[in-house]
């Protein structure tokens, strides 16, 4: 979701900016050397900045500023006036002071680690290490204010006269240019949220109290609002690893830094009322996931005063072209500081040329009224917002001029005017409703939506080509109750296919919904060990255009589907199921056959059967955002899940066939390891009890098809293992570049290995064995677990990832494969 929603709004929103006294150009030595890391401050102000590495310096104040100073140790402080109007592309020339230090060490290149004086500051950092104030109390709150703001930049003419702003033309009336990058930029989209933070030490909860939201078009667009907030990540800066856009960045202030940072000892000077010095630092090697920029350091308690963190310019992160990070402290005492501003700025773009047009996404976070050892009850945690609070949304101008702890600038307010002009604008309305389309995958109309579109076209050797459509009842995103449903149709088998499910939300509080609905469709059973009774869960059926050998081991099932959930606590839900279905085969060439007497004389190839199921999942850290009966994810991908199941198979409850009894455990989690990448783990295991047919066993998912799919064994045919006992492990490792990064020749190209083992082993009774008369060969990995491994390389183009697969064991089995390739494709940082 938070990837789409990136590029989509390069398409969406759109206005002015202004600002009072407005400064760019270079600072030089004498010799036209450029003097990198120079102090650049408003005179009599706290605003100011620092030149690049090349000397170019931006800097704006809302505020008319006369002065401006430059200064850099061992020159010349440099007071210059300002006119009034442009003071742009000026060229400062500071000089050389005649009485400089006695000894001044220059740094080119890589930086000793040793007799390094900005080192033995950073080991006193280590040696005082820092935690957040507030873990230093029992209890803590305070207020926070957050401001994230989109801005579309490389604003030019072709831009401006593009087609695609036709009848928009009023949103390019003035422009402005980013203090970091100097580029000319456009806001868009601006929220503002202000929040009361609450929590406990001893019990570890944590509690965020919204008081009010405001934006600029999107009105109470909770969706939108969660997803953008969600790219962003609060970093604590004495981490070894900050940890965003999935990747783990090297802190400069890391334990481990002086491998992958040159440290230089800069200046030193007040900030504030400490003594303090400057550190600039920067990367020892290309291609990793470092930082560049300086940080302020006090002379004797050693916490960090101020930090700005710039991403290397060749870190292997996709669609990002910088990233820049500011913070600033202040410290109560030796033991404890406070963090009262976070910056947070990044430059999306869908190409990596200088040139190329893109989005800034910038997130301030200010911080104030902090209070502590304010204990409350435990209980004041766990209650959870369960309904939406429209006022939260509607906050008039009195309560932020209170609440708001910075003011807008004159680019912040015109976006508010502009979108406001916009909604009634005919072309801003089909843009919206087009990526509107390209992020949900529906289209929209008033209480229904239309898709998910790209399930429209499928094929399979059963049904041929298929064609798909269907649709949900939408009216906003906390609706208390949701139907959805769709039709296909086969121009093979010349079938009718459907699904239909309507679910209500009885019990805002606990959550409490109950579910109903009925399928009759064509399925590939065995892609998966964890089956659930999800009525309308896409079929691996209508995918198998490209398969590897014959694939006509499809069934047809009908699904009758009732059920009761519940959340009792947060990201805990309890679900009862009952459940009938009838399977049979359907392909001639493939057989479900059972023998339904003890005799094993009579055979039947359609099972009929009733299931009671109960179902437990788990997911801590999940956020999610909506309070209807449908509830959107807004962190995929960044959370354990458990999931555990119990179902009792009942005889001849509706004329059904067997009586069982199943248990299935599930439990999947991604980790972050440090600088070295991303992992995830995933472990299953179930059993059947009772004599059970094929098409009741559990099929260990393989995988007949050249694309990726989750937690399957790609080198198995579809029901090459079939067990009623199993254990199952999955575990894959990316490195995100990490080693590729090492080699000339390959860093440049930013790929990404990638390395996986998967194995299972399972067993199969002879009770079961011997009442099947399906004819297929029913083995399970029982003599040794069947495992696979591989290894990979993503980020191809920015988009395509190939896997190489090998089998490690069971080369005897009938067609197996002992080498294979799949791909996949996806947009990733």
């Amino acid at each position: 979701m938070k990837y789409s929603l990136l590029f989509t709004c390069i398409l969406l929103t759109f206005f002015q900016g202004w600002s009072q006294t407005r400064i760019s150009g270079t600072v030089v030595d004498e010799t036209g050397t450029p003097v990198p890391f120079a102090n650049v401050i408003f005179l009599s102000s706290s605003e100011g900045t620092t030149t690049t590495e090349t000397g170019v310096f931006y800097l704006q104040s809302d505020q008319d500023q006369p002065n401006v100073e430059f200064s850099y140790v061992g020159y010349e402080t440099l007071i210059v006036p300002l006119e009034k109007g442009g003071n742009l592309n000026l060229k400062i020339v500071l000089k050389e002071m005649t009485e400089s230090l006695g000894e001044v060490m220059i740094y080119q290149g890589k930086t000793s680690k040793k007799n390094n004086p900005a080192i033995d500051i950073l080991r006193k950092i280590w040696e005082n290490k820092r935690q957040n104030g507030v873990k230093k109390f029992d209890q803590y709150e305070y207020r926070k204010y957050e401001k994230l703001e989109f801005d579309l930049n490389k604003i030019d003419s072709a831009l401006i006269n593009s087609p695609i702003f036709n009848g928009m033309e009023f949103i390019f009336k003035d422009l402005d240019t980013n203090r970091i990058t100097k580029k000319t930029y456009l806001p868009i989209f601006l929220n503002e949220a202000v929040s009361k933070i609450y929590g406990d030490k001893k019990s570890g909860k944590s509690k965020e109290e919204l008081l009010g939201n405001k934006n600029s078009g999107f009105s109470n667009n909770q969706l939108l609002i969660s997803s953008v907030k969600d790219i962003y990540s609060e970093i604590d800066i004495y981490e070894n690893y900050l940890k965003f856009f999935d990747k783990s960045f090297v802190s400069p202030l890391s334990t481990t830094g002086i491998n992958n940072y040159n440290y230089v000892l800069a200046d030193s000077s007040f900030v504030g009322d400490k003594w303090c010095y400057k550190i600039n630092y920067y990367p020892r090697r290309k291609n990793e996931l470092t930082f560049k920029g300086d940080f302020w350091v006090n002379d004797t308690t050693w916490a960090v005063k101020k930090i700005n963190l710039e991403m290397a310019e060749d870190a292997n992160v996709n669609w990002v072209k910088g990233v820049y990070i500011e913070q600033e402290f202040d410290v109560l005492n030796d033991s404890i500081f406070l963090i009262t501003k976070d910056f947070f700025q990044v430059d999306f773009s869908l190409r990596d040329k200088e040139n190329a047009r893109g989005i800034y996404g910038k997130r301030t976070v200010l911080y104030d009224e902090y209070n502590f050892d304010n204990k409350k009850p435990l209980k004041f945690y766990d209650t959870r917002v369960i309904e939406f609070k429209e006022e939260v949304y509607n906050r008039d101008e009195d309560f932020w001029k209170k609440n708001r702890l910075e003011e807008l600038n004159g680019d912040e307010r015109g976006v508010y005017k502009m979108l406001d002009t916009l909604q009634n604008v005919k072309a801003f309305k089909r843009l919206y409703n087009l990526t509107t389309t390209l992020s949900s995958g529906y289209i929209e109309f008033d209480g229904f939506d239309y898709g998910p579109v790209y399930t429209t076209l499928g094929f399979n050797d059963v049904e041929g080509f298929r064609l798909r459509g269907g649709g949900r009842t939408y009216f906003d995103e906390n609706d208390p109750w949701r139907i959805e449903g769709y039709g296909a149709y086969g121009f093979k088998d010349k079938q009718f296919k459907y699904g239909i499910a309507g679910k209500i939300l009885l019990d805002k509080k606990l959550r409490i919904i109950a579910t109903a609905g009925n399928r009759r469709d064509i399925e590939q059973l065995g892609t998966s060990l964890t089956n659930t009774t999800d009525v309308l869960g896409r079929s691996l059926a209508s995918s198998s255009l490209i398969n590897v050998g014959d694939n006509d081991k499809l069934s047809s099932i009908n699904l009758s589907v009732v059920s009761l959930e519940i959340e009792p606590f947060q990201n805990f839900t309890f679900r009862l199921a009952g459940s009938y279905r009838i399977l049979k085969p359907a392909s001639p060439t493939f057989s479900l056959d059972f023998y339904e007497d003890e005799a094993l004389s009579q055979i039947d190839s359609e099972i009929n059967q009733t299931e009671i199921s109960t179902i437990f999942s788990y997911t801590p850290g999940k956020e999610t955002t909506g309070f209807g009966v449908d509830r959107n994810i807004i962190n995929e991908g960044d959370f354990p899940t458990f999931f555990l199941n119990y179902s009792l198979g009942v005889k001849d409850i509706f004329e059904s066939d067997f009586n069982y009894k199943k248990i299935q455990f599930f439990y999947n989690q991604p980790l972050l390891v440090g600088g070295f990448g991303k992992s995830n783990l995933s472990i299953e295991a179930g059993k059947t009890f009772g004599e059970v047919p094929l098409g009741l066993l559990s099929v260990v998912p393989g995988n007949q098809t050249y694309f990726a799919l989750y937690n399957t064994f790609p080198l198995l045919n579809f029901y090459e293992f079939v067990t009623d006992t199993y254990v199952s492990a999955h575990l894959e490792h990316n490195f995100n570049g990490r080693l590729f990064s090492r080699i000339p020749g390959l860093r440049d190209l930013n790929l990404r290995e990638i390395i996986g083992i998967r194995g299972v082993y399972g067993e199969i009774s002879e009770e079961n064995k011997n009442i099947d008369a399906s004819g297929l060969p029913l083995i399970a990995p029982d003599s040794d677990p069947y495992w696979e491994y591989s290894v990979g390389v993503g980020n191809i183009f920015k988009f395509l990832r190939i896997d190489a697969h090998f089998r490690g064991n069971y080369f005897d089995n009938e067609d197996a494969r002992s080498f294979g390739v799949t791909a996949s494709f996806g947009f990733h940082f």
